[in-house]
């Protein structure tokens, strides 16, 4: 195995708990420090603690399937080679888990965090989002958390989950655990492990697949993650039944970790928000997205990800960094 890629399957040293009702203001881990109060990681100002690697690692949030999206990065990655002047190689991960510790541990330099990971890789791994993907119309962006069965499942409410499984995706998900585990449990009054039986699997597309496959009855998902995999026919809009759509989330955030070197968290931004999405494999995958997603926008991490932390603390979500 690669070493590179063998450091991203380190074992787990952080721990997300739900504990309800128990809240938890956001912090940041007693490693980091916020001299300017934006709520991520400030650049050691000492340059002796500013890291300027040969060849940046890049990991895409584990959604779907691994070999797809290294194809789907492939020009852009090209791109911010050479806006860098670094080798630059993608990682695949096979967990949110997997992917925080390896930032954490300085294995990783640039990424993609998936919405509900985003604050757990600010506050444990030290991750500065800055770029998420957007509509050239109105700068639309965002995503709903959607709960799907199967037709003829038995499945036609919320109310019908009662007594059944339901799958998520992993505690670190917001659409596939943590939002709708507060909103089942604030407006229908049903608690995981008490009025239905969770399940893990893994990834969006897992509970996805599930669901069609009839593995799962029902299952928690980013509807962004369902739309790609229906316009690649991964799946069909007739193999399954939404009873449940949410308010907009943010999508994937993007950005670098805290502690390279600022000349070169420069260029890296400069890498997304000049990128080309013209006949490029990214807008071929993500304009299938609703709103499609066409270029990159600076977001700010404060701002748009108030509601995730919002809903962390509402859920009881506790960061122990380790």
């Amino acid at each position: 195995m690669n070493k590179l890629l063998a450091a991203f399957v380190a074992p787990l040293a952080i721990s997300v708990a739900l504990a309800l009702p128990a809240q938890a203001e956001f912090k940041l881990d007693s490693r980091y420090t916020d001299s300017d109060g934006d709520l991520v990681a400030d650049t050691p100002a000492d340059p002796a603690q500013q890291i300027d690697p040969d060849t940046l690692i890049f990991a895409y949030t584990p959604v779907e399937d691994p070999a797809v999206y290294a194809d789907v990065w492939k020009g852009f990655l090209a791109h911010l080679s050479e806006k860098t002047g670094k080798k630059v190689q993608f990682f695949p991960v096979q967990s949110n888990a997997a992917q925080i510790e390896a930032m954490r541990a300085g294995r990783l330099h640039v990424a993609g965090f998936n919405t509900g990971g985003n604050p757990i890789a600010v506050a444990c791994a030290g991750f500065k989002p800055f770029a998420m993907m957007a509509a050239n119309k109105d700068d639309a962006f965002g995503y709903e958390m959607e709960i799907i069965t199967w037709p003829g499942s038995g499945v036609e409410k919320i109310e019908d989950l009662k007594g059944k499984k339901l799958a998520f995706t992993s505690e670190t998900s917001n659409s596939g655990f943590k939002a709708p585990s507060a909103i089942l449990k604030a407006e229908y009054g049903l608690e995981a492990g008490k009025d239905f039986e969770p399940v893990f699997s893994g990834k969006h597309d897992n509970s996805i697949l599930g669901v069609v496959n009839k593995d799962y009855p029902a299952a928690a998902i980013a509807n962004s993650v369902l739309n790609r995999m229906v316009a690649r026919d991964v799946v069909k809009r007739d193999q399954f039944v939404s009873i449940f759509k949410s308010q907009t989330f943010p999508t994937t955030g993007y950005g670098v970790v805290y502690n390279l070197k600022p000349e070169l968290q420069d260029k890296i931004r400069d890498a997304f928000f000049t990128f080309d999405w013209t006949n490029s494999a990214l807008l071929k995958e993500f304009q299938t997205s609703e709103p499609p997603q066409e270029k990159f926008i600076p977001i700010s991490f404060k701002d748009h990800w108030a509601v995730i932390r919002s809903i962390d603390e509402a859920t009881g979500v506790k960061y122990d960094c380790k």
